[in-house]
């Protein structure tokens, strides 16, 4: 098999190098090449100097037969992706009369003005197929030079991701001869890497060439992903879905699922097999829990809402902590995690519930409870299970990784129930 195409995603702005704007844009792209058979072989940024692009462009094209290009495409004299690109192509600017009208409708749509800046968005290299954004207002840009294809698309993530569904990938698969790429991935938690790794290792080593395990950690969860790549999708399917099964039994004491999804999800689906709710009270997580549960469409189904009890007032006032409790035990306590988990199955009404408190850091920690001490409880009607947890890292991880280590406890404490 002789079909890799392999790419390179060049990112334009100053604001990535410094830091002030994160690059999701390459990730997403990188996500969807990969899905239909397309290696990206690198991902670089560079700054709004025009030879640097036209030098990054150039150097790529050795050995890249892809190279997707987003940013500089405003309206700004700091957009020099247009003009780079005309140099490095021959080519001259024209107006494009789709694109043009298409601007002109989103400004009557918003009945805002159209100046003579606006309308240099539907200005496009003469020689480039012109990709039309459904999204905003500057197009698209497709080009073939030797051998290589340049797709040059707007840095708005937004539209970018539109321009990507939309149009490029359908014209990718399309213009390229691609090979099937099938990836499987299990979900673990409650072994590190190293010791998975160790479990794993003769079943790693007999692996096929175009077979590949990857380790993905990532707040206390390792995913195993296989990748197999091939001609024909009925064989790799067949092929990755053994080995896959033979992969799971060797560490299935650990396998919370056996698809890519988030731990909320795994938790939301429990719920939703039973038709249960859930809600949170939290204080150390500041509505961490409630965000992670929220972010997945359809949350209503099994989560109705967080009271977030910060101070020790709201924890007495809306959840009827006693005040002895945290006068005598501390608001970080299992006792007060105890009666927060009471107050909010009572004010949600919920089959289930989570509560937190502990010190985030950087500040607040004592001798017997310094920074990264935490409380976590769950609970149903019948009962409830409490744990302290102790985390070494800065304010935000502390909260990431205690809002994780909750759901799940409660994902394990609802499949308790089930059995």
């Amino acid at each position: 098999m002789n079909n890799q195409v392999n790419a390179s995603i060049i990112t334009i702005g100053d604001e990535l190098l410094i830091g002030q704007t994160i690059d999701t844009n390459s990730a997403f792209i990188a996500t969807e090449l990969n899905k239909i058979g397309i290696w990206v072989k690198r991902r670089i940024a560079v700054g709004d100097v025009k030879e640097e692009i036209l030098e990054a462009m150039k150097l790529q094209s050795k050995d890249c037969q892809l190279i997707i290009i987003t940013g500089g495409l405003g309206p700004t004299a700091d957009d020099i992706t247009k003009p780079s690109l005309c140099e490095y192509f021959g080519s001259k600017i024209i107006i494009d009369e789709e694109a043009l009208q298409n601007v002109k409708n989103i400004f009557a749509k918003l009945n805002r003005p159209l100046i003579e800046r606006n309308l240099k968005q539907a200005e496009v290299p003469d020689n480039c197929t012109v990709l039309q954004n459904g999204r905003g207002t500057a197009p698209g840009m497709w080009f073939e030079k030797s051998g290589v294809v340049y797709v040059s698309l707007p840095g708005v993530p937004n539209e970018m991701i539109g321009l990507i569904e939309n149009n490029v990938l359908p014209k990718l698969k399309e213009y390229f001869v691609l090979p099937v790429i099938i990836h499987k991935t299990l979900f673990t938690m409650g072994q590190g890497e190293s010791m998975i790794a160790d479990t794993l290792e003769n079943f790693e080593k007999k692996l096929p060439a175009h077979i590949k395990l990857a380790y993905l950690p990532n707040y206390g969860a390792v995913k195993l992903r296989l990748t197999a790549k091939g001609e024909k999708a009925e064989t790799v399917q067949k092929e990755i879905e053994d080995l896959f099964a033979k992969m799971k039994s060797l560490v299935k004491e650990w396998v919370v699922a056996d698809e890519d999804v988030t731990l909320q999800e795994v938790v939301a689906t429990l719920l939703d097999k039973h038709k249960l709710f859930v809600g949170t009270a939290e204080s150390c997580t500041g509505g961490y829990l409630a965000h992670l549960f929220t972010s997945r469409a359809g949350s209503s189904s099994s989560f109705k809402g967080s009271v977030v009890c910060y101070a020790n007032e709201a924890k007495e006032n809306v959840l009827g902590v006693q005040h002895s409790t945290i006068v005598t035990k501390g608001a970080v306590s299992e006792e007060t995690v105890k009666e927060m988990l009471t107050g909010v199955i009572g004010v949600m009404n919920v089959d289930y519930a989570i509560a937190t408190s502990g010190i985030m850091g950087p500040d607040g920690g004592t001798q017997q409870k310094p920074v990264g001490t935490v409380w976590i409880g769950v609970a149903n009607r019948k009962k409830m299970k409490t744990s302290q947890h102790f985390f070494r890292f800065d304010r935000k991880r502390n909260i990431e990784l205690t809002a994780n280590m909750a759901l799940n406890i409660l994902r394990k404490f609802i499949s308790e129930e089930e059995r």
